[in-house]
């Protein structure tokens, strides 16, 4: 009878460990099916002469979002490895000089793509189209395109149809949350401005966007700044551009603006903005610090820096020294606690220290406390409560987020992961159910708000039509 036990007992772990081993491979054959579609890019970059370029930024962009950003080494060389394949472009930039995109498709891991980027001087003339519109802003003359976002495109310079695109949505809510800015300054017309005949054509221009005839209201918008480029017409203009996604143009009349209105918050704002809608993150960030600078108090700047911090591939330069800032002016404002942990939290990805999340921690909870109806903080506590395997709290946070924000799909998702964690199968399904469910809903919102807006055609003078600008 032992002897038949300890048989028994021998059938059973082998039978376990046929188990796990079956279990092992199907996850490592899983691992290995998700590997097959991942692809590498590599090439080398130069300047003019030939000469190869070292510690040069490149940048790598799919469906016109940031995909990745990498240096050169010594010998100008640089990869991107463990892509997704389909079609990218590449650009390299070093000392104010820039390369042209490269266009690049890769379909299989087989298809294996080298590069070959060339420095230039920008201002040359043989530079793409859309470099040369930005310096022609005084004889551009617009057409209007559906905005359409079409799954599957190929044609790098559409729009992209894929709503979970976090930097082209964080770029879209900004170009409409520009159109909200206040001045919070007196406004001035130039000397012999005809501002009684500019407020005609503005008051136009606002009425033709709102019966939908973009075309006719950027037209407007042109002839307002024309007869009295006072701040509010430089910046209704600038607004109508970038609402539009002629991001480029809208830099252009920003900039414009800007200089002649250096004390003007939102003018900077709107550049900031419209920088950040062509993936020059850095650049975004220094314009909205210094308009941060010019009113610390106003909240707006802070808001702006807020968010492109979040969707940017990196840390930008100033802004968690603002954002600390915004907390020591607003010291009661859940969004200021918000913007400032994300701040930290994004640096610590970097290089991790127990103190510094320790005080995003804090910021977090301090953020639900002066607003409960803040789910996204309260997600954030959730995720720092699961690194440290503390699943129950984890679920508390993730439930409380999902409260607060029921389309919150990200917290459903997690909160699945934690229940998994935890044993709570049925739980984990049902909340992964929805969160798909949330996810197709956006996508679908999403899309009908893209086809809804008209996306501006820029047409140069003694040129040919160019595709929308990104």
């Amino acid at each position: 009878m032992k002897q038949s036990g300890w048989r028994r007992r021998s059938v059973m772990a082998a039978i376990a460990w046929l188990m796990t081993v079956s279990t092992s491979a199907m996850v490592a054959q899983q691992a290995s099916l998700q590997r097959l579609d991942l692809v590498t890019v590599q090439g080398v970059v130069h300047d003019s002469n030939g000469n190869l370029v070292g510690d040069a930024v490149v940048r790598l962009k799919q469906e016109n979002v940031v995909a990745g950003q990498t240096k050169t080494d010594a010998t100008g060389a640089f990869v991107f490895s463990a892509l997704r394949t389909g079609s990218y472009l590449i650009n390299a930039e070093k000392s104010g000089l820039r390369s042209r995109d490269a266009a690049v498709n890769v379909s299989s891991r087989e298809d294996q793509q080298k590069v070959d980027l060339v420095l230039e001087d920008p201002g040359l003339a043989h530079l793409d189209s859309r470099t040369a519109s930005s310096s022609s802003i005084e004889n551009m003359t617009f057409a209007d395109k559906p905005n359409f976002a079409i799954s599957g495109v190929t044609d790098w310079t559409a729009v992209g149809g894929h709503g979970s695109d976090s930097s082209l949505r964080t770029s879209e809510a900004l170009a409409s949350e520009t159109l909200t800015l206040k001045s919070v300054g007196p406004e001035h017309s130039a000397a012999g401005g005809d501002a009684s005949e500019a407020n005609r054509h503005r008051e136009a221009g606002e009425l033709a966007e709102k019966s939908g005839d973009p075309l006719a209201a950027i037209h407007e918008y042109e002839r307002a700044v024309r007869l009295d480029p006072s701040e509010q017409n430089y910046f209704e203009w600038g607004s109508e551009l970038l609402l539009h996604r002629a991001v480029w143009e809208a830099q252009e009349v920003f900039h414009k603006g800007a200089e002649a209105y250096p004390k003007s918050a939102r003018m900077l704002t709107g550049l900031g903005a419209a920088l950040f809608a062509s993936a020059r993150y850095d650049e975004a960030a220094l314009r909205l610090c210094d308009a941060s600078d010019l009113n610390p108090a106003d909240p707006e700047p802070y808001v702006f820096m807020g968010k492109i911090q979040m969707a940017a591939p990196n840390t930008l330069a100033c802004v968690e020294q603002k954002l600390a800032r915004f907390v020591r002016e607003q010291p009661g404002n859940a969004l200021a606690n918000y913007f400032y942990a994300m701040a930290i939290l994004k640096r610590q990805q970097q290089s991790e220290n127990k103190q510094s999340v320790q005080e995003a921690e804090r910021l977090l909870t301090k953020a639900v406390t002066i607003d409960g109806k803040r789910g996204d903080a309260y997600l954030q506590l959730g995720i720092l409560s699961a690194s440290e395997r503390k699943f129950g709290k984890a679920i508390n946070f993730y439930t409380k987020a999902i409260a607060a924000n029921p389309q919150l799909d990200e917290a459903h998702y997690r909160l699945g992961v934690a229940y998994d964690r935890v044993g709570e199968a049925v739980k984990a399904k049902r909340e992964f159910q929805l969160h798909d469910e949330i996810k197709k809903q956006q996508a679908e919102a999403i899309e009908r708000q893209r086809r809804e807006v008209k996306q501006f055609l820029v047409v140069l003078p003694e040129q040919p039509a160019h595709p929308p600008t990104p």
